[in-house]
């Protein structure tokens, strides 16, 4: 028999809108609805929460690592659990680990890692997230240049295998990796691809988005920025209506003023928070590899020793405290839970607490840290 709860809050949002004195109702991994206090039905067992906000669970769809693994040099559906672990303490329910360029066997050993977690029903696992390695040179970042190679058949096959096994899937490309019909056979495929590490032109990015792009990938950052004469990847994505963005919020990636820019300049729900986070998340640990290079943390930053950033050091929990610096904390948590899910196509289920939906809730005290999380109704942070 299904656990019924009664989670009893002074204010519950639930992704729409605050209900104040109320209680969720929860049966198993489902949402029921939200009630008024005297109307909790008998035979719900109640928990009563000390002040604060019920809200849905973050989703964050850029998740390179955490709890000191790195999904590159682990590739297991273990090193998943570990890495949703440490980000479940900060209010991330739903999340799709990231891998970054890498050699193809390497690719297919996360792809095989991330259909193993699902068929395991890893709590946080929802799908994955291939970052390349179909990216342009010019435009890499921190991804190894002799990894970054164009698309093959082989490589859309491969892409196109494994959604058949995962909810959701997405793909960071670049139209100089990538031919638009290669898009669009990915985009029929059910695959979420995003732009990313790329150079093209606003034209080229129009192009990829009628093929059937759906995102750009942690917006500004490894992209063509805006031109008065070519408004680049970046200004193509904040003229669209229908795409979405990410976006690092933590104010070293994106300075605060392009984000308001950014938010006035794009049709509201479309720009979604990510964090990027490489191992260093829910550790102490100061330095890593990647693809045999050293990562140092140091002042909230991920550098390589030449200087550039290497993904972020940030939680999702920082990431919405940031962004509510500059639009409410509602739309702030919207950001972090509704607006993925719509971006991925997820919101039936994910991003909100409406009914039907699955029981992913997090606490947050007066201070807004986290305090207790269930995921599909389970505890499993407090």
């Amino acid at each position: 028999m299904m656990q019924l709860l009664a989670i009893k809050c002074k204010t519950i949002f639930d992704g729409y809108k605050d209900h104040k004195n109320s209680a969720l109702l929860v049966n198993g991994d489902t949402v029921v609805e939200i009630v008024e206090e005297d109307e909790i039905p008998d035979r719900y067992e109640t928990i009563e929460l000390s002040g604060g906000l019920l809200c849905p669970g973050f989703i964050d769809l850029q998740v390179n690592g955490g709890g000191g693994i790195l999904f590159n040099d682990n590739t297991n559906a273990e090193a998943l659990k570990t890495i949703c672990e440490a980000h479940i303490k900060f209010g991330t329910t739903s999340l799709l680990p990231t891998l970054i360029t890498d050699t193809p066997e390497i690719t297919a050993s996360a792809l095989k890692a991330g259909i193993e977690a699902i068929e395991k029903n890893v709590p946080g696992v929802i799908g994955l997230h291939l970052e390349g390695p179909h990216l342009s040179i010019a435009k890499r970042g921190a991804h190894k240049e002799s990894l970054v190679r164009e698309m093959a058949e082989n490589d859309r096959e491969e892409l196109i295998n494994a959604k058949r096994k995962l909810p959701y899937l997405m793909s960071t490309v670049a139209p100089e990796g990538v031919t638009n019909e290669q898009i669009a056979t990915l985009k029929d495929a059910g695959i979420v691809v995003s732009l990313g590490h790329t150079n093209a032109s606003c034209k080229q990015a129009q192009l990829a988005e009628k093929a059937g792009a759906r995102c750009v990938t942690h917006l500004f950052n490894g992209m063509s920025g805006f031109d008065h004469r070519d408004p680049g990847v970046a200004g193509a994505a904040l003229q669209s209506e229908k795409m979405y963005a990410g976006l690092i919020a933590d104010f070293i990636h994106v300075d605060p003023m392009a984000i308001s820019i950014a938010l006035k300049a794009k049709k509201q729900g479309k720009i979604f928070l990510v964090t990027d986070a490489m191992a260093t998340i829910g550790t102490d640990i100061k330095s890593f590899e990647l693809n045999g290079r050293l990562i140092l943390r140091e002042n909230g930053q991920l550098r390589l020793e030449s200087g550039g950033l290497a993904g972020a050091d940030l939680d999702m929990i920082t990431a919405v405290k940031n962004m509510s610096e500059l639009v409410s904390m509602e739309e702030a948590i919207r950001m972090a839970s509704l607006y993925p899910a719509q971006a991925i196509g997820a919101d039936e289920k994910l991003g909100h607490l409406k009914p039907g939906a699955y029981a992913n809730i997090i606490h947050l005290n007066e201070e807004f840290d986290v305090e207790k999380v269930w995921v599909k109704g389970k505890i499993m942070s407090s």
